[in-house]
């Protein structure tokens, strides 16, 4: 039977081991990449960067709402402070205030120059949890600026003219009478 070409080269010496080794190397990684790829294999290897893919999504999803509700927190911290560094104590009200915090009506026991305050729209009135806590009115609209949702009762003098159509437009009620 006759030798292959690199069997006679070797016989020869015009080739070493080490050198037909590595041709064999060389052919073995030649066929093993251009060797077809299994398709379970492709599948698996597709799945997996699905499943990645979809983790990174969701790590980022989760990453913004944390990061969304501590900025919430530091608003609300914000607030609270604003709150209680501009709030203006109401210790002797003897006059009722009543307002409206969504369905309900709430009263509140001011002093008659808080009170007058209150109608003309310089004073407000923060809710926070259970408890209301009287600011200026551009404390109020500094709070409104950072959270639109917070429940703050500010009492807007131009809203009180009477529509066209109102057939009592021309009996003004006072903002001292009380019931």
């Amino acid at each position: 039977m006759a030798k292959s070409l690199q069997e006679q080269l070797l016989q020869a010496g015009l080739a070493d081991e080490k050198k037909a080794r590595q041709v064999r190397q060389e052919k073995r990684k030649a066929r093993k990449q251009n060797k077809p790829a299994d398709a379970e294999a492709a599948a698996r290897k597709a799945e997996v960067e699905k499943a990645r893919a979809e983790k990174i999504e969701r790590d980022r999803e989760i990453n913004r709402q944390r990061q969304e509700q501590q900025a919430q927190q530091a608003r609300q911290a914000q607030i609270r402070q604003m709150v209680d560094q501009h709030g203006i104590a109401r210790d002797r009200g003897e006059t009722p205030y009543q307002f409206v915090v969504g369905t309900k009506i709430h009263k509140i026991y001011v002093s008659a120059e808080q009170a007058d305050k209150l109608a003309r729209g310089r004073l407000a009135i923060a809710v926070l949890g259970e408890d209301f806590h009287l600011i200026p009115a551009d404390t109020a609209s500094k709070i409104l600026e950072r959270d639109a949702e917070m429940p703050v009762i500010l009492h807007d003098p131009k809203s009180d003219q009477p529509d066209e159509d109102d057939p009592y437009k021309d009996y003004q009620i006072p903002d001292d009478l009380m019931w």
